[in-house]
């Protein structure tokens, strides 16, 4: 038993939770710490909603002189993350009503301290403040988010928490819950943040370094939109119903300490206070979109936006794992993508975990037979942050290749040398958008990935807008991906795999899996059989 965990990596961020689950419940099997701890009855917080628009907030007033209509959305694409991080950081510093933020991963790194050190400001200036953080990876973050909660105007709560053993890092927080395995397997992997009800940033991005191009060893290739008009209400509406969830919890009731509130507020200002100083990240005059930082559109009262009418959907936060076929036609999240199947003439597709399963591959050979050309983009082995999620995708790569996808792999080294959608330096460049573009008018962006967990575990949060301008963006960026950074992959002469890539304009073919090693490969083909697919 203890071999084989000693295979399986920790969990990092990037991903779905996924077979790390495995990995977990090995080790607590191992351990012998199995308990139970479900969460005790009568903790669920006070309900509150969404403050409607005020007039007297300039965000509210700068939304409106830029809508062109009631029934319209404005989107502005944002691939870089530099610029991503600025635009929250704008929303934050120009809020006068509320802030509501709502994601996956919130990280206690240098982006995490600074975003939560600007909310503490806000809140300072009287701006309602509510945050809901998913509790998977709070471990590390648990300490500020709970000092933090103690601040005037400033509400923390976590997503399906774990209740007991919170302060013995995460394999000892499913440890100590084995028979609650079924409940803590759901979570919420939405990321959504709010500005006074009238600007939102929503897409596939959580709040941590290698997201915003500032981490070290990896940075991921993202993107989230800016967005305001008529979507910002029915996004406002979804955080209040996930707000408002039983499943949701004060951290003040699962983090208790003798501690008064002013000693918690002390210790927010100590545990921030090198975020506040530090200085902020160079901003790139443009990103890969020709687009400048919003600030300064902000300032001259024109946002540079595409409007069109937009669909916001997202899955119930109470939405549990049942039979693969129902999961499938429930999750709302996943009945946005249902459009994919529906093109008529392309579709274009980015997912960093990409498992299409028995449904998925009868889809993408549903397109095949109807001539639509079909573009798939994602993670290869030597990008991915979840090699046996890999082992999960690769069984299903002749599959695609014979529906007649065009299917490219992001590889590290190239998108390391090109620098359109981030400078990465010597860091690895990891594929985490999950965007599509539908018969060239219709433009997906959002938190779901291709594969089992975000169609029957996680919940999740999408938005279609329909704009030829806006499609013929996102075209823009993920062809710099596909042609800049990525192997395609196609099927030789002999019927095996081939990676292609375009050197000096030179076509360099790999045979095996490339930029990776024998041991990876190795280890990969080892475990592929021991994790269920619904895992991955």
């Amino acid at each position: 038993m203890a071999t084989a965990t000693a295979f399986l990596t920790l969990p990092g961020r990037g991903g779905a939770y996924r077979c790390r689950l495995f990995t977990l419940l090995l080790a607590a099997l191992t351990l012998g710490m199995a308990g139970c701890a479900s969460l005790p009855a009568g903790v669920q917080g006070s309900p509150s909603q969404a403050l409607a628009p005020a007039e007297s907030s300039p965000l509210v007033a700068l939304a409106r002189r830029a809508s062109p209509g009631p029934t319209l959305t404005g989107v502005r694409l944002l691939p870089l993350g530099t610029h991503s991080l600025d635009a929250r950081l704008q929303l934050i510093a120009r809020a006068t009503q509320s802030l509501d933020l709502q994601y996956y991963v919130l990280d206690n790194d240098n982006s995490g301290r600074l975003l939560l050190g600007r909310l503490a400001d806000a809140a300072a200036r009287g701006v309602r403040v509510r945050l809901l953080v998913d509790d998977l990876y709070s471990t590390h973050t648990d300490p500020l988010l709970r000092a933090m909660a103690a601040l005037p105007q400033v509400e923390v709560r976590l997503f399906n928490p774990f209740a007991a053993a919170r302060d013995s890092g995460l394999a000892g927080r499913f440890a100590a819950s084995l028979f609650d395995i079924r409940r803590l397997n759901h979570r919420m992997h939405n990321k959504l943040m709010l500005a006074d009800g009238a600007w939102a940033i929503a897409g596939g991005r959580n709040i941590a370094d290698d997201y915003f191009q500032r981490g070290t060893q990896h940075n991921f290739i993202d993107l989230d939109a800016l967005l305001t008009g008529a979507v910002v209400a029915d996004l406002a509406a979804s955080f209040d119903r996930y707000w408002n969830s039983p499943v949701v919890v004060p951290i003040e009731a699962l983090s208790a300490h003798a501690d008064s509130a002013q000693q918690l507020r002390t210790r927010f200002a100590a545990l921030s206070a090198d975020a506040r100083s530090a200085p902020l990240p160079d901003l790139p005059e443009t990103d890969a979109l020709g687009h400048g930082p919003i600030g300064a559109e902000f300032d001259n009262g024109r946002p540079q936006l595409i409007w069109g009418p937009a669909l916001m959907l997202a899955d119930p936060p109470d939405k549990l794992d049942r039979d693969a076929d129902t999961a499938w036609a429930d999750s709302q999240a996943f009945q946005a993508l249902m459009k994919i199947w529906t093109a008529r003439e392309e579709v274009v597709i980015t997912s960093p975990y990409l498992i299409p399963g028995p449904l998925g591959i009868s889809a993408f050979e549903a397109l095949g037979q109807r001539r639509v050309k079909v573009t798939v983009l994602t993670n290869s082995l030597a990008a991915t942050d979840e090699p046996l999620v890999h082992t999960g995708y690769a069984r299903y790569r002749p599959q695609l290749l014979a529906a007649g996808v065009e299917l490219y792999e992001l590889s590290p080294s190239l998108s390391q040398r090109h620098t359109r959608l981030g400078l990465f330096g010597s860091s690895t460049g990891r594929l985490h958008a999950k965007t599509a573009v539908v018969d060239g008018d219709k433009t997906f962006i959002g938190s779901m990935n291709l594969d089992p967990r975000s169609r029957t575990q996680n919940t999740e949060l999408g938005i279609f807008i329909e704009s030829r301008e806006l499609a013929a963006q996102m075209q823009r960026v993920i062809h710099i991906s596909r042609v800049q950074n990525a192997y395609r992959v196609r099927l030789g002469a002999d019927g095996q795999l081939q990676w292609v890539a375009v050197d000096d304009d030179k076509e360099v073919v790999h045979h095996s899996e490339p930029e990776s090693s024998l041991w990876q490969r190795l280890q990969n083909t080892l475990l592929s059989g021991f994790v269920p697919e619904q895992l991955l």
